[in-house]
């Protein structure tokens, strides 16, 4: 029984010093799709490439694939037959054939004429598989890479060996000095020696013999189960904390977890700071009893089953964590001699940005927005709000902040705490800066929201003002983080905030000289329109469509007869809007209106178009000659100014339902009445019947958004 042509596995192991642990991921996934593209771009693609990373080794194999490339036939037309001698000859020369003998005779249909047909087989896998790897490794991108002497390749880090397997035999491989090969090493410190590999299967096995836990989500796993299972021999739990937990992850290749203590003297310290100091610092895990109070041990990762059970190792550890924890105690116990408003002064000395002055000015900015937006956050006291601003900046200056940067804020609240400031004050003053990312908590506390929305509104406005906006590749003020976090505050609290006066305030504190009002509406839109497409990437996943939130972002108003666009700033009262006209298009009748309203506009565009003007929606009652034209304009005037009423009271179902009356009036216009007649008032007066329908549909969101 015949199986098919013979295929072959790969297997490619580069070798290097540590490979940074946040570099390690992105790495093997990069090498895994150069490997596989570049297969199949060279016709011998495998059935399956895996990949594997440890903190030293990336590990490709790639299976099925094909021993050879597949045979081509490549063929040339040439003369006809009986064609002068001089162009039989160009023709044999150019194929490179000798003579007539050597080419076939075809009819065409047009006549007989020569083709060279000349056959290429394929080349073996073992001749081509030197040039595609050594592509794959050149190609790899890398964050930071460096050379070495010896060899000229760019790596993250010096490359030890390289062992290359093709149906077990050695790949000729050469790459700038390095030894290729069947041979690798194993763990550095518990299998010291080398040891060659046959093929893949007998190269895990080995590894593993070798005390390399090749697989990173089973080293994760191993990991993780440990520090359970530690935990629980001391009668505490490991506090969760998963992105340490695939940091280790990428920095041993034989994981052992063992416990030390923390001295009982150090436990007064703010459990953040034990905890800051542990992570990240010495990358120790926190332990705490299980009613959540911080339990005096850590929990470390080391790479190395120590002859001791790993004593020494828990000593060093144990003596590097102690004198840190020291020098924070010494930090805090100095922070706790000056008061927080007395370190104030000292924000004019940092510079927050050239353009807009020092930290302290920062401040001043952000005490004034607290104090206003406190009126429009239930529960909120404004003078509460306006003091923890004051104060939120004040712990830049003290030594903890100073040596451990991450807990700003954070300190602020046990230095307030400690000069007697109210509770409600320290609490905001430790949440200003949050929400950080998507998985940060968000802030409850009325002052503590008022503050960090603040500071929020303050850091965009100002960057906006001096022309400093994010680009497609760069951000780097951290604006989107900062529109990001604005919107979960609001949201998350379904805060009633008018966003637009809101930045128009933070613009005219940032502004030395008051912004004409042109250039004051030119930022406010700006900073909306900003606001808007990040709300759209914070929805996306919640599966909001982004044309819907567009949609009732810009609404038409009335002015004069025309109509000009208004920026929804009421996210709450903008997310309601959306999910009103969700629900609307998600009926016969909306989805039928929405085809109607596109035909009208359509029209309306081109000729608005072609006549260099916008037309007016002033419509002349006098000029209808159809009762569907009179139908349609009485129809408008009523749903107009009633679902424009209801959507101002927030009655958007209402205001939606009022919209489908037009779509029986609306077909029927269409069904009866011809708008391009040869009489110019009746065609202008019944494309200005479309121009309304287009502009009392907008006035309750701008279908011209909406896609599909």
């Amino acid at each position: 029984m015949n199986s098919g042509p013979r295929r072959g596995e790969l297997l490619l192991e580069l070798l290097s010093e540590e490979i940074p642990a946040r570099m390690q991921q992105r790495a093997i996934s990069d090498l895994v799709n150069l490997v596989q593209a570049k297969l199949a771009a060279a016709e011998i693609p495998a059935s399956d490439v895996k990949g594997y990373v440890t903190p030293r080794r990336l590990i490709v194999v790639a299976d099925g694939i094909p021993a050879a490339q597949p045979d081509r036939s490549e063929e040339r037309r040439g003369p006809r037959v009986g064609a002068p001698q001089p162009a039989i000859e160009g023709f044999l020369r150019a194929a490179g054939l000798a003579s007539l003998a050597e080419c076939e005779i075809r009819d065409t249909g047009r006549g007989e004429f020569y083709f060279a047909v000349r056959s290429h087989p394929g080349r073996s896998a073992v001749a081509v598989l030197p040039e595609i790897l050594r592509a794959a490794l050149n190609e790899l991108p890398w964050a930071k890479s460096m050379r070495w002497p010896g060899a000229r390749l760019r790596w993250v880090r010096p490359l030890s060996s390289i062992l290359c397997l093709y149906d077990g035999e050695v790949v000729p491989l050469a790459v700038e000095g390095v030894p290729v090969g069947r041979t690798t090493r194993g763990h550095r410190v518990l299998s010291p020696g080398e040891f060659c590999a046959a093929s893949a299967a007998d190269y895990f096995d080995k590894l593993q013999h070798a005390y390399v836990v090749f697989d990173h989500d089973r080293r994760r796993a191993l990991i993780g189960a440990e520090l359970d299972r530690r935990a629980g021999e001391l009668g505490v739990v490991v506090k969760a904390d998963p992105g340490l937990l695939d940091e280790v992850t990428g920095l041993a290749e034989f994981p052992v977890v063992l416990a030390g203590a923390i001295d009982p003297d150090l436990m007064s310290l703010p459990a953040e700071v034990l905890q800051t100091a542990m992570r990240t610092h010495q990358r120790y895990f926190s332990c705490a009893y299980p009613d959540g109070r911080p339990a005096p041990y850590f929990l470390v990762i080391a790479d190395n089953l120590a002859p001791d059970g790993g004593a020494a190792i828990v000593a060093g550890n144990e003596r590097v964590l102690r004198a840190r924890l020291a020098d924070a105690r010494f930090f805090y116990d100095q922070d706790r001699k000056v008061r927080l408003e007395d370190r104030v002064e000292a924000l004019k000395e940092r510079v927050y940005h050239a353009k807009l002055g020092s930290v302290y000015d920062k401040v001043r900015r952000i005490e004034r927005l607290a104090e206003a937006l406190a009126a429009y956050i239930p529960d909120a006291t404004p003078a509460l709000a306006q003091r923890a601003a004051r104060l939120a900046k004040a712990d830049l200056s003290t030594g903890m902040v100073g040596e451990f940067p991450e807990l700003q804020g954070i300190m602020g609240r046990y230095y307030a705490l400690n000069d007697g400031e109210n509770a409600r004050v320290a609490m905001a003053i430790a949440e200003h800066y949050k929400p950080q990312g998507p998985h940060d908590a968000c802030p409850t506390a009325p002052e503590s929201i008022a503050v960090a929305l603040a500071d929020k509104i303050d850091s965009l406005a100002a960057f906006f003002a001096i022309g400093e906006r994010p680009t497609g590749s760069r951000d780097p003020f951290a604006l989107r983080r900062a529109a990001q976090g604005l919107i979960r505050l609001v949201l998350e609290n379904a805060l009633r905030i008018r966003l637009g006066a809101a930045f128009a305030k933070a613009v005219e504190f940032v502004l030395v000289a008051s912004p004409d009002s042109a250039e004051l509406t030119a930022l406010q839109e700006e900073l909306l329109q900003f606001l808007a497409d990040r709300l759209k990437v914070h929805l996306r996943d919640q599966g909001v469509r982004h044309d819907l939130i567009a949609a009732a972002f810009a609404q038409l108003g009335a002015v004069g007869l025309l109509y000009t666009a208004n920026y929804e700033d009421d996210l709450v009262r903008l997310l309601a809007r959306v999910q009103a006209l969700r629900s609307f298009l998600d009926t016969e009748d909306g989805a039928n209106l929405l085809v109607a309203y596109r035909r009208a506009a359509n029209i309306v565009a081109i000729e608005d178009r072609k006549e260099g003007r916008a037309r007016s929606i002033d419509v002349n009652g006098d000029l209808f000659v159809l009762p569907e034209e009179e139908a349609l304009a009485r129809t408008l005037d009523s749903v107009g100014d009633c679902a424009a009423a209801l959507a101002n009271n927030e009655r958007f179902d209402e205001a939606m339902a009022e919209l489908a009356r037009l779509r029986q009036p609306v077909d029927a216009f269409f069904d009866k009445v011809t708008v391009n007649t040869d009489q110019p008032e009746l065609r202008e007066n019944r494309l200005r019947l479309l121009a309304r329908i287009r502009a009392t549909m907008n006035r309750i969101a701008d279908f011209s958004q909406i896609e599909g």
